[in-house]
């Protein structure tokens, strides 16, 4: 009788992360795309810079309460892991600035084929010939959107195209780093998001300028807009860990045709 209410437990469990992810995930999607169509916050990386640091300060906060535990990643890897986080995030919030939401949504799904296609390339991963079928039916509604989706422009699609790409290397590396370290989800996250606050106010304002033309000190900044800004932060730090959760997370392409590592930062 314990062991199959361990697992019912666990069950619950995994059906409320998920469920809390999704509805944190579509929320900040909503609040980021009206932060930037409708208040002209046009800002995409100072804003993940923002975000960021406010993970940092709740990393700390669980470092004090005991989640996060004495761990070692080396320099070199840290770094590499920040490079395709921050390219991720910023080509995944530049993608939502130019291209519909539909579009957006659309263009998340061709990561499944390309982190199948990683897998195959660094583990010797083989798939089966139905996952391959589920695989062409993706790349098949991501080439009929683009195709048909008269919002779709040259820019917007280079910056789906790097987001694609930059977040499939993240997801697998964070796969990578986990197995290598034996690296908890808080962990990890405590690593990173130190750096990839600091990357990311560092450079976002002279990117974000020469993304826009626009400068950040020169914002109308009034007290709609802030809480819009309030809201998304304070959204992301309850969502940006369930990324890291590698024993709750759907394998898309190991296990079948599904949902996939979260991506709910990269948003």
């Amino acid at each position: 009788m314990a062991p199959a209410s361990k697992a019912d437990r666990k069950r619950t469990l995994d059906v409320g992360s998920w469920m809390f992810n999704v509805v944190t995930s579509v929320g900040i999607i909503i609040v980021n795309k009206a932060l930037m169509a409708t208040y002209g916050f046009s800002f995409a990386t100072t804003l993940t810079g923002l975000h960021f640091a406010t993970t940092t300060l709740m990393t700390l906060v669980l470092r004090w309460l005991g989640y996060i535990q004495p761990s070692h990643l080396p320099l070199p890897e840290l770094l590499k892991f920040v490079l395709f986080a921050n390219f991720s995030i910023v080509g995944m919030n530049v993608s939502l600035m130019w291209n519909s939401v539909g579009f957006y949504q659309i263009a998340k799904l061709s990561m499944i084929p390309v982190s199948c296609f990683l897998e195959v390339v660094f583990d010797k991963i083989r798939y089966s010939r139905d996952t391959k079928l589920s695989i062409g039916v993706v790349l098949l509604g991501v080439a009929v959107c683009t195709v048909t989706d008269v919002s779709v422009n040259t820019r917007g699609f280079v910056a789906a195209f790097v987001a694609v790409w930059s977040t499939a290397l993240q997801q697998y590396y964070v796969h990578f780093l986990q197995r290598k370290y034996s690296l908890g989800s808080f962990n990890l996250l405590g690593h990173t998001a130190p750096v990839q606050a600091a990357s990311l106010l560092i450079v976002g304002p002279f990117l974000d300028f020469w993304l826009t033309n626009k400068r950040v000190d020169t914002y109308d900044y009034n007290v709609t807009s802030m809480d819009s800004c309030g809201t998304r932060l304070r959204q992301e730090p309850g969502c940006v860990p369930c990324e890291f959760m590698s024993d709750m997370r759907v394998e898309t392409c190991r296990h079948g045709f599904g949902i996939g590592k979260n991506p709910c930062n990269t948003v």
